[in-house]
């Protein structure tokens, strides 16, 4: 997408530079005069394509990870911290003061998400409301979570008084392709149980955290937030060989996520809250309404170009309607909108890793070499930061299109006659974290996903695979997560349940009475939290 400065919209522009020169930790921003990394967008501002200087992010290195690493360990204090022992309804206070702060950087974070990795506007728009709208309902999943604690048990003599404590020390690295939105479904229930954090944004989609430093800075206590920047093997590897941290928050890929684990010199008493990859397949049935269909499959495949782990990344469809689904599929597909972030219908943006349409070329080329065709007229089309999406036909297990996840725009579809091809495909991969099913006969249904319930941990039917609402659980087997992330699981994945026991005798209920009836302790409260 060759376009010039001047047909860019006057809002959109980039008009100075966001050099990011300090950091967060120890609740300072600290000024950083050293290294530092250039940001670009693949997006051209200039008639002859050039990618586009953003601007730049502190490299720092292994004294300053253990600067983070230190701050969040005092702010901690082996539990004995301000912010662990904080009384819920002040913890509470915090985050709404920062979510407060945060919606007034709405219009820098939406326009830094289009710049840098290439989401559209609309799409960026509901990234930041959508991250709002979660952190509100994590503050009242909280408040309910502590009004259904707010009460004594009693059971063979012993009155138990039973609430959800933090972990510990929390390292979170988000994903780029939801640099915002996911970060925070990790971030937000950690530090609201509280559990201090280190947090370095990942390597695409981070400048748009920079707007947000100030209000982490005074809406938490002092080193219960640490911001870092930099290479992610030079911070987090030191970091976790320290045996300090008590939690690894990421969602990334696997390889990752092990590299990360086998540092860590205490497996035992790590916990991990992980969402990794995911082949999520579709398997369309002979008596699936094929408009339905096509459209969720377009959207399940395309959206976001594809970069998405809840992406559709390979379409299993009966061989009985194969040609019709083909015919009808990759004409829609030729039907998408390429354009810049802010075109006004633009389906299909630029790819922000400068490697991926390379990479993409490789797949479409492997598949070819081994026997499937690109079936619709667009497929592959290039540029300088983008490629055409390619439908693949027919495409078959010893193709690199089967089994790698391709996290982008290139479109496997399989026939099969007998659905157990679709089952023991699914049954043997290494990847376990949704599936979409579209079919209308429940005869047929109703056996399927006994099974497929059992293969993967979320069946949509007759619709696309997606995390939300994200009031419901999203997680994955084998390789895909580990832990279950949603309003209410994710507080529970950042902690721990932990109770005061005592036994029902004159001179114990006597201190529990009096500790009750004084609020000295900021654990043993039955107030209810409105």
């Amino acid at each position: 997408m060759n376009r010039s400065f001047k047909d860019i919209p006057e809002p959109y522009k980039i008009k100075s530079l966001h050099h990011q020169k300090t950091y967060l930790v120890s609740g300072e921003l600290k000024q950083w005069d050293g290294d530092s990394i250039d940001v670009y967008s693949t997006i051209s501002s200039t008639e002859a394509y050039r990618p586009t200087l953003l601007g730049s992010i502190p490299q720092l290195g292994e004294t300053e990870a253990m600067e983070a690493l230190n701050s969040a360990c005092l702010a901690y204090d082996k539990g004995k911290g301000l912010w662990p022992t904080m009384k819920v309804v002040d913890r509470i206070a915090c985050m709404e003061k920062f979510v407060e702060q945060m919606k007034t950087k709405r219009e820098e974070v939406v326009k830094l998400l289009m710049w840098e990795i290439g989401k559209n506007l609309p799409d960026s728009e509901k990234e930041f409301d959508r991250t709002v709208d979660y952190i509100y309902d994590t503050i009242e999943a909280y408040k309910q979570l502590d009004r259904d604690s707010a009460k004594f048990e009693k059971h063979q003599g012993v009155h138990a008084h039973i609430r959800r404590g933090p972990l510990g020390v929390v390292l979170c690295l988000g994903p780029y392709n939801y640099p915002l939105n996911e970060t925070f479904t990790l971030l937000i229930p950690a530090l609201i149980m509280g559990n201090p954090v280190i947090f370095k944004p990942a390597k695409l989609g981070v400048l748009l955290i920079s707007p947000l430093l100030e209000a982490f800075q005074n809406s938490f206590p002092k080193g219960v937030v640490n911001v870092i920047y930099g290479r992610g093997r030079v911070l987090a590897t030191p970091i976790m060989q320290s045996g300090k941290v008590d939690v690894l928050a990421l969602i990334g890929n696997s390889k990752s996520a092990n590299a990360l684990q086998n540092n860590h010199p205490k497996k035992n008493r790590l916990r991990l809250v992980l969402g990794l990859e995911a082949k999520n397949p579709a398997i369309v049935l002979p008596d699936a309404d094929l408009d339905l269909t096509i459209d969720e499959c377009i959207a399940g495949t395309l959206s976001f170009n594809g970069q998405r782990c809840t992406a559709l990344k390979v379409l299993y469809v009966h061989e009985s309607i194969v040609e019709e689904f083909n015919k009808r599929f990759a004409e829609k597909v030729d039907g998408l909108k390429f354009g810049n972030p802010w075109d006004k219908g633009a389906k299909l943006t630029p790819l922000p890793e400068v490697e991926k349409p390379g990479y993409i070329q490789e797949l479409i080329e492997d598949a070819k070499l081994k026997g499937a065709n690109i079936i619709n007229e667009k497929g592959g089309e290039t540029s300088e930061n983008f490629i055409y999406p390619a439908v693949l036909f027919p495409v078959n297990k010893s193709m690199r299109v089967f089994q790698e996840e391709q996290f982008g725009p290139v479109i496997p579809v399989v026939s099969f006659n007998e659905i157990d091809e679709p089952l023991d495909d699914m049954a043997a991969s290494n990847y376990g974290q949704q599936v979409s099913l579209f079919g209308k006969d429940v005869k047929t249904l109703s056996p399927l996903i006994d099974i497929l319930v059992n293969l993967v941990c979320r069946v949509n039917l007759n619709s696309s695979c997606q995390r939300g609402p994200d009031v419901y659980p999203f997680t994955g087997r084998k390789d895909s997560a580990f832990s279950t992330l949603s309003v209410v699981d994710a507080l529970r994945s950042f902690s721990i349940r932990t109770f005061v026991a005592s036994k029902d005798n004159d001179y114990n209920n006597a201190i529990l009475k009096e500790l009750l009836e004084k609020k000295t302790s900021n654990f043993i409260s039955t107030d209810y939290i409105l």
